[in-house]
């Protein structure tokens, strides 16, 4: 019986493939005579091709567009009575740094978020786009004592918001789960906990920040030690720093708010923890029991600054100050940030920053510095990966549709700009990458300061997007090009 069995199947298995040799070949007598032409890909044996900018011209781009023809699509737009008294714009191309088309393209402004474009790439330029922050649980003076040490993780988040969220952050979760189970391992189950967020020094809160930014959630008094950006509730929703109606209220106090959740999260991985978390100290050569590292920069910098999100931008100037060693204080990562432009060739003459995330009206900023950055970015590795984060109209961040007074933005610019926002009360800018309807791509920026009030800031906006969606509209080459500038920054 077995005999016949094994028989059944070998003439089974043999007329299988008897038949699949047989439809392969008529399937082949079916196929069009050229893909016999198709080879297996092979690996070059060298470069074929050396790597170029981004946004580099190629055949069939085309002239750019000329001043005049600039000058027709955007004087409607950024003369609207909303913007006020103090308007700035330059237009350039993006391949060659030309001016384009400008009005008063050296005007100190205030730059509202549009200021998370320089500190993006500062941090980029300085750290690189594969620095991580890394959260540690170290020994403290006693076997049985612990410290939760912060690192500077802007990401850090007790558990993921949301399942698939990117970037996906460290948790203390997961940090606590380490921990329990280091602890257990050398047969200890109650501890006493102390944090420690000493790698970041001065004041709370920037020059010029109202005490009500924390509470009214649009930041929260940066520390080396946060979780979930200092918030006080965690819905889960993205952040978005350019809409007043998605702020939730922040702490005051987020080191102890998140070694208390650190705690708690020990207590539920059996490990007791004794009394209240202490701020303290961590010795320079404790050894450490857990570690947790924050998803890589350029993924930060695509999360900031796609939310315009203000805690992670003020986080990361501080690195760079650290970077430079320079006081990881609002003063100091000011001046590293506007040191790290220096050395990439932007003039520090149209730049004042006296913080990172530009929630500051102190802070200034030349619009041609703007545009300068974004040029960078088209044509350099390190820097590039600021282009990801740019919002794109009617698609993502703060210019998707519905989340922010950048909602009108809309026609001809929805996916053919890529920008970032910018607003205070009287102050709304709009500075990145459009698309025209030729296909040729121009870098912006457009700066309003004087707003006549602060009830007028959706319609100036509104204005702003208009002169976005004129550029993607535009195909402007009325007339031979003008001369155009090289912008000296």
């Amino acid at each position: 019986m077995a005999r016949r069995t094994r028989l059944a199947a070998v003439v089974t298995l043999a007329m299988i493939n008897v038949f699949t040799l047989a439809a392969g070949i008529t399937v082949a007598r079916m196929l069009p005579p050229r893909l016999a032409a198709l080879k297996v890909p092979t690996v070059a044996a060298e470069p074929v091709s050396q790597a170029a900018p981004v946004l580099s011209p190629g055949p069939g781009t085309g002239a750019p567009p000329t001043a005049n023809g600039l000058q027709s699509a955007l004087a409607g737009p950024l003369s609207a009575a909303a913007l006020g008294p103090r308007v700035s714009a330059v237009v350039t191309d993006p391949a060659t740094g030309k001016i384009l088309w400008s009005q008063n393209p050296g005007q100190l402004s205030t730059p509202a978020s549009t200021t998370k474009l320089v500190t993006s790439a500062a941090a980029l330029a300085a750290l690189g786009p594969d620095a991580t922050f890394t959260t540690t649980v170290v020994r403290g003076a006693t076997e049985n004592s612990v410290i939760l040490v912060g690192g500077g993780d802007p990401t850090l988040a007790v558990h993921p918001f949301r399942a698939g969220q990117y970037p996906r952050p460290a948790t203390l979760a997961g940090l606590a789960r380490q921990t329990a189970k280091a602890l257990k391992g050398t047969g200890r189950s109650t501890v006493s906990l102390g944090y420690d967020d000493s790698r970041y020094t001065g004041p709370d809160l920037a020059p010029g920040w109202p005490a009500a930014y924390v509470s009214t959630g649009n930041v929260t008094p940066i520390s080396a030690l946060e979780v979930d950006q200092g918030r006080l509730t965690t819905a889960g929703e993205p952040e978005d720093d350019d809409d007043p109606d998605n702020l939730r209220a922040r702490s005051t106090d987020p080191a102890g708010v998140a070694a208390a959740s650190f705690a708690t999260l020990l207590t539920a991985d059996g490990i007791h923890v004794t009394g209240t978390p202490q701020a303290q100290r961590a010795r320079q050569n404790a050894s450490t029991l857990a570690s947790a590292q924050s998803p890589p920069l350029s993924a930060i910098v695509q999360q900031m600054l796609e939310e315009s999100n203000n805690v992670i931008a003020e986080n990361l100037a501080r690195q760079v100050a650290l970077k430079n060693n320079q006081p990881a204080s609002y003063s100091g990562a000011a001046a590293a940030v506007i040191s790290e432009l220096k050395h990439l060739g932007i003039s520090t003459s149209g730049l004042h920053l006296v913080d990172g995330s530009g929630l500051s009206p102190q802070d200034k900023i030349v619009p041609a510095a703007l545009v300068k950055v974004l040029q960078l970015a088209t044509s350099t590795p390190r820097i590039r990966p600021l282009l990801a984060g740019l919002p794109v109209a009617g698609f993502s961040g703060t210019l998707s549709a519905g989340q922010s007074v950048f909602a009108s933005i809309g026609g001809p610019a929805l996916g053919s700009v890529r920008a970032k926002t910018g607003n205070l009360d009287t102050v709304t800018t709009l500075a990145g990458l459009a698309t025209d309807k030729t296909g040729k791509t121009m870098i912006f920026a457009f700066m309003a300061d004087k707003i006549p009030s602060a009830g007028m800031l959706s319609t100036a906006a509104k204005a702003i997007d208009d002169a976005a969606t004129a550029l993607a509209n535009c195909g402007c080459r009325l007339r031979a090009l003008a001369a155009a500038r090289t912008v000296g920054l």
